[in-house]
């Protein structure tokens, strides 16, 4: 739980010391990527963390991504400009890939399935409170102290942990077929480098094109063509790769298995619909309801309560219908209650998006929990670790694709009101719109009434199309799914 911590804490904490951040190394132009480029690290790191634990075990691999999380963090509290600071905040990706993917799999390692949905609900209380925590500590460590200490309070959190791990973890033993070639003869174990240069150089490409298309350049343009379509090209050539490969990263049962492929496609619907509330809600909130940053967070916090709480009580569920049924019916009440969100009074009362976000929480932790439950409960100790990492990563590859796919939806609304309005003078984008509304004195009382019902009407599209995603990820667990997990026993 301390090693998912500072992963988790480091998603929340940066975003609330930016401006002091850019206020003291400048390059405002690029701080984006001080989120894409830890974003992008942890996201192509996941498969290859994911096979590196099926094959050297999870506590290596584990006290690996620490120190290397550690040693970015001290590197971005020593950084010189926005340059340097943006490469270390990939360094630290490059560990936050390790603990996202090994931490989940150890605890399927260490608990029986029984006893999974309580670790795992567990795990989920990290992350809940890390997105409360996370925005305030991030504040008051940048207006009363230095934004240095965001990243050197990452070091005692991380040693403590590291000195855990490496004291007290005791993996269970592997099964013999996964620790012996032969009887006496210690298995070579072999890494498929090749494969992990050529995923981790796709999903670069691929999340460099879908992060900064719209926003560094056009769609249409010279770049959003090169990277795509370089993606495109890395992507076969992966293929051919991991055809080849003796033991690849990402071998084929993870698709000509149906459990696990439907649970790809399901999370990565999950990942695209969550950009909705993680992405817009909080410009949503200061935008249209006048909250300020701290209270905009607390609209969104309310799904991080209900989801871990969900969460735990969603075995008991699963444990009489299925981890399909207890999905469906998750991702159901996910669907209706984001088609809920368009039907919001204007400008209305915080509590109402808060009552949505607290029942949205509550019915996706009964669908995203189960199916990881599920998947893992279907595959041995040397495959849980790729299984695991691959529905991650399709999940975090959907977020991606969401933020870049809502972005031009909103985009495209605002533009059209925009279009239509009465007055000359306003905004021209989502961006400058809300940075508008930040200063409403500068607007008279009729524009800025506009500009929010434009961002209302931009927000409302973006629900419907997470409704869409929903909807998506609801037909695949129907159609593609098997009716029942293959479940494995627990070894006695």
């Amino acid at each position: 739980m301390l090693g998912m911590a500072l992963a988790a804490l480091d998603g929340t904490i940066v975003s609330t010391a930016v401006p002091q951040i850019v206020g003291d190394l400048g390059g405002f132009a690029v701080f984006s990527w001080l989120f894409s480029g830890y974003l992008l690290a942890v996201t192509v790191t996941l498969p290859v963390y994911g096979k590196l634990s099926d094959t050297f075990g999870r506590k290596p691999v584990l006290i690996a991504g620490i120190i290397l999380f550690l040693i970015g963090s001290l590197l971005c509290a020593t950084a010189w400009n926005m340059a340097s600071l943006i490469a270390f905040r990939v360094v630290q990706g490059l560990g936050g890939g390790a603990l996202q993917g090994t931490v989940q799999v150890i605890a399927a390692d260490l608990y029986p399935l029984k006893e999974r949905p309580k670790i795992q609900a567990r795990l989920s209380t990290v992350w809940a409170t890390s997105s409360i925590a996370g925005p305030a500590l991030g504040g008051l460590l940048a207006g009363y102290a230095d934004w240095r200490w965001i990243f050197l309070i990452n070091l005692p959190v991380g040693a403590v942990a590291l000195w855990l791990v490496i004291r007290y973890l005791r993996e269970p033993h592997r099964p013999a077929s996964t620790r012996l070639t032969a009887p006496g003869r210690a298995p070579r174990r072999r890494v498929d480098w090749a494969g992990a240069l050529a995923v981790f150089a796709t999903g670069a490409l691929l999340l460099t094109a879908l992060v900064q298309g719209g926003v560094a350049w056009p769609w249409v343009s010279v770049p959003s063509f090169a990277f795509l379509g370089g993606s495109t090209v890395l992507a076969a050539v992966t293929v051919v790769i991991e055809r080849r490969a003796t033991d690849p990263i990402i071998p084929g049962w993870v698709w000509r298995r149906r459990t696990i492929a439907a649970v790809n496609l399901a999370l990565g619907a999950l990942g695209l619909l969550m950009v909705a509330p993680t992405v817009f809600l909080p410009t949503y909130a200061q935008s249209v309801l006048g909250l300020g940053p701290i209270a905009a967070g607390f609209v969104l916090s309310a799904m991080t309560l209900s989801w871990p709480i969900s969460a735990a009580f969603s075995s008991r569920l699963y444990n009489r219908i299925g981890f399909r049924l207890t999905a469906i019916t998750g991702i159901s009440l996910a669907l209706l209650v984001l088609l809920a969100f368009p039907l919001l009074p204007y400008p209305g009362r915080p509590w109402q998006p808060a009552l949505i976000m607290l029942l949205l929480g509550a019915a996706l932790g009964m669908f995203q929990l189960p199916l990881i439950i599920g998947v893992q409960s279907t595959v041995g100790w040397s495959e849980r670790g790729t299984a695991t990492a691959s529905i991650l990563f399709y999940r975090q590859i959907g977020q991606s694709v969401g933020a870049a796919l809502f972005g031009a939806v909103a985009n495209g609304v605002m533009a059209a009101r925009l279009a239509d309005a009465p007055m000359p003078g306003l905004p021209g984008d989502l961006d400058s719109v809300s940075k508008a509304l930040e200063n409403p004195a500068t607007l008279t009382a009729e524009a800025a009434d506009y500009l929010r019902r434009a961002m209302d009407s931009a927000v409302d599209y973006v629900y419907l199309g997470a409704a869409g995603a929903a909807a998506v990820s609801l037909l695949v667990l129907i159609f593609v799914a098997p009716r029942r997990f293959p479940v494995l026993k627990d070894p006695e």
